[in-house]
């Protein structure tokens, strides 16, 4: 009976970028697309690598890359961005292929060069919500980077997206600031009833392999608790970023 190949899963940043109007840009000039498609994916491959990432993936004019870095993912993105204006400026607007781009930080499963699950479907999903020739970035990248770079952010709100179960808090860069904005974190209204946070279990047992049961256990009580209809839940991705951390309870 042939050994199964193991899983192998790890946490990235990952940015995702496409060109908005991809489609109508093909059926208006396909040479021309097609042409510049391939300079601009070679100046994106250019950056990606020189802020430590790795294409994954660029079928069409979509471009998938992952990083080890939420930092160098951003300051990538930027530098594409930039490097494109300058490319865009040159051509008349009609001509013009403005990307759009997603970064967010996520668990991945790794098949030989490939990755896939949610952390890439959201960048993908991100991406989608960004301005052309803009980058947007999710919740937990944003608590990442926010102290680290030397732009500011807008907070977006709440975004509800095809194939992901709850809404997505999304922050545009804002790249044409001449004076870095006062960092932006969402206004968050008090719910009208009791809630509860359920911080995530210590494994305590010293065995490694037993933190899959105290995360399960976590988890468990959290979607025994949203089943109380007077109670307020907080949600396990937030409850889940304070995993390994020693912070106080009014934190």
């Amino acid at each position: 009976m042939p050994k199964e190949q193991k899983i192998t899963r790890k946490l990235r940043a990952i940015l995702s970028a496409d060109v908005k109007g991809y489609s109508i840009l093909m059926a208006d000039d396909e040479t021309f697309t097609i042409k510049t498609i391939k300079e601009y994916r070679n100046i994106i491959s250019n950056c990606i690598n020189e802020y430590n990432g790795r294409v994954v993936d660029s079928p069409g004019d979509n471009i998938l890359a992952e990083f080890a870095s939420a930092v160098d993912a951003v300051q990538c993105a930027v530098e594409i961005q930039k490097q494109l204006k300058k490319e865009n400026d040159r051509l008349v607007e009609e001509k013009r292929l403005e990307f759009r781009i997603g970064v967010n930080i996520g668990d991945v499963v790794q098949d030989e060069d490939r990755i896939y699950g949610d952390g890439v479907n959201i960048a993908a999903r991100i991406e989608g919500l960004a301005e052309p020739g803009g980058i947007c970035v999710s919740r937990n990248t944003y608590d990442h980077i926010k102290r680290k770079l030397g732009f500011g952010f807008e907070y977006m709100g709440e975004h509800p997206v095809k194939n992901i179960s709850e809404p997505l808090r999304v922050y545009k860069v804002l790249m044409d600031s001449d004076t870095p904005e006062p960092l932006v974190d969402e206004v968050l209204e008090l719910p009208d009833k009791p809630s509860v946070a359920v911080l995530p279990f210590m494994n305590m047992s010293g065995d490694p392999g037993q933190k899959y049961f105290s995360d399960g256990l976590t988890e468990q009580i959290i979607n025994g608790l949203c089943k109380v209809s007077n109670l307020f839940v907080i949600a396990r991705n937030s409850s889940f970023a304070y995993k390994g951390k020693s912070v106080n309870v009014q934190q």
